[in-house]
């Protein structure tokens, strides 16, 4: 392992987290009448202090390495691998320092000890792997946060710096820490396609344009457009306070679901914001290559995609099935407008983003069996939705009908095409080993889960595997929407913040760190 390139990597992607913490304390500044200057420093400047000199430090050694022509596939994936443990570290001292759990400022108080302390730390940790992996899953709850115990709403009641902090967070995972850093690597690295195959593990990765650093500029400039252009809307059209339509697109686009309330979508309930909301969120699912080329005027040839294709597909038929089926039972109690309003929200959304127009754990098990189902499916490859990404789904099916076809007629060559393109072995091998580690894992933390938790049922324990590592955020069950993470027991919560980081990266560039050649000085 070249050691002098990981940390130059690394040091540059700590720093990055420096920008947005600047940004954040500006904005509770502003907000000095209900924040203060005092808590702006203990929350914000502490962490960007540590930041800058982690970063700098960790560059500064660096220095003088020949690091573009020392940067292999292993160096470039436990990069971004290792990259998120410090980012997130980062990101969870505002909600230490800043109050929203047990910090050490609050060792003053009577009552509070080292123990409530260090709980808080856990409590962190865990809301920042959820913001950083865009998974969405929060542990504020009367239960952990001292801001929350003499009120009715906790996430409201938080301070607006820090709501503000937690949907930032999911911006900035959404497209991923590490592309935005190929903006400012890719020059200085000459393996800044390497980095970018780790950050975006598939079966294909091209280039939109001439260079890796005008394909990520171009990907980040959509990013952008495309939240202001949300933003505008939520604003205007749905009526909603510039705090909240910033809040809402930052975690739309990113696929997060962060809210600004305990209620999150639900508690405006208003038609109109959910359809802004679904066609962003939709527009999330969609790999951005595709958007690049209707942007480019090349949009009959970005609708002929296969994969596109099948996530409208699926997407319709489920909804279509949860509205036969909720209709057909009754469960809404609602017409049937009401009723498809919800069922095409909530079809969209477990694929990706995970917020919620209605409480849907209490939904007949058919239309929950279908979510789950979407929850296992995701989104599409080169999204920032989670999930398998529908195009691995659509290899394995086309595997398994080349099996079944040289069993019948040994002697026929059969090619897997995508997009009337063959899919070389070595790309079909990468499909297949990170469905087998999908269920290797669901069932290893499965067991975890069911043996730190013996309360929970079957439901919770499925679900919640099936969530934290398809970074969804809401589950079924005792974790459905209305519900937060916060019962959960401390060991479970390392547990599922360690599933939330391996899904991020979508297993194989995690597991990459655990094969001892990997660390060999070859």
């Amino acid at each position: 392992m070249r050691w002098d390139v990981v940390g130059f990597v690394l040091g540059w992607t700590i720093r990055l987290v420096a920008l947005p913490l600047v940004i954040v304390a500006a904005y509770s500044c502003y907000m000095v009448e209900t924040e203060g200057y005092e808590f702006a420093a203990r929350t914000y400047l502490i962490p960007l202090i540590i930041a800058v000199a982690v970063g700098q430090g960790l560059v500064s050694l660096a220095k003088g390495a020949d690091t573009a022509s020392r940067l292999r596939d292993r160096e470039a994936y436990a990069c971004v691998a290792l990259g998120w443990i410090p980012v997130v570290v980062v990101g969870a001292l505002p909600y230490w320092l800043g109050g929203v759990f047990y910090g050490p400022f609050d060792m003053s108080d009577p009552g509070v000890g080292l123990s409530d302390v260090l709980l808080g730390a856990i409590h962190s940790w865990f809301e920042s792997m959820s913001g950083f992996t865009t998974t969405g899953a929060t542990v504020i709850d009367p239960a952990t946060s001292p801001l929350c115990q003499a009120v009715t709403e906790c996430i409201g009641s938080q301070p607006q710096s820090l709501i503000l902090w937690r949907s930032v967070s999911q911006w900035l995972g959404g497209m991923g820490v590490i592309m935005l850093g190929l903006l400012i690597l890719s020059q200085a690295l000459g393996g800044g396609m390497t980095l970018a195959r780790a950050e975006l593990t598939g079966p294909t990765l091209s280039r939109l344009g001439p260079s890796l650093q005008w394909t990520a500029r171009r990907l980040w400039s959509i990013y952008i457009a495309l939240t202001v252009i949300e933003i505008t809307l939520l604003k205007f059209v749905g009526e909603m306070s510039t705090f909240d339509a910033v809040n809402y697109s930052l975690t739309t686009l990113s696929s997060g679901g962060f809210g600004t309330s305990d209620g999150g979508i639900m508690s405006f309930d208003s038609a109109r914001i959910e359809s802004i909301v679904m066609v962003f969120m939709l527009i999330t699912c969609i790999n951005f290559s595709l958007l690049h080329l209707v942007l480019a005027g090349r949009s009959r040839e970005a609708l002929k995609d296969e994969e596109f294709r099948g996530y409208i597909m699926i997407i319709l038929v489920a909804w279509l099935a949860m509205s036969f089926n909720l209709l057909r039972s009754g469960a809404e109690g609602q017409g049937i407008l009401e009723t498809m309003r919800h069922t095409a929200f909530q079809a969209i959304s477990i694929s990706s983003t995970g917020y919620s127009s209605a409480d849907f754990a209490s939904w007949p098990v058919f239309s929950q069996f279908v979510l789950l189902l979407l929850m296992i499916i995701g989104a599409s490859a080169g999204s920032t939705g989670g999930g398998l990404k529908v195009l691995r789904i659509r290899v394995a099916f086309e595997l398994s009908k080349r099996e079944i076809l040289r069993i019948i007629r040994p002697r026929k060559v059969v090619a897997i095409r995508l997009n009337g393109e063959v899919l070389d072995d070595r790309r079909i091998w990468t499909v297949l080993g990170m469905l087998s580690s999908w269920t290797v894992l669901v069932t290893a933390s499965m067991l975890a889960l069911a043996l730190l938790e013996p309360s929970l049922e079957m439901t919770d324990v499925l679900s919640i595997s099936i969530s934290l590592l398809g970074n969804t955020g809401p589950a079924l069950g005792a974790f459905g929407p209305t519900a937060t993470w916060a019962a959960l027991s401390e060991p479970s919560m390392v547990v599922a913040s360690l599933l939330m980081w391996l899904g991020r990266l979508e297993l194989l560039t995690v597991l990459v760190l655990l094969h001892p050649k990997t660390w060999g000085s070859n």
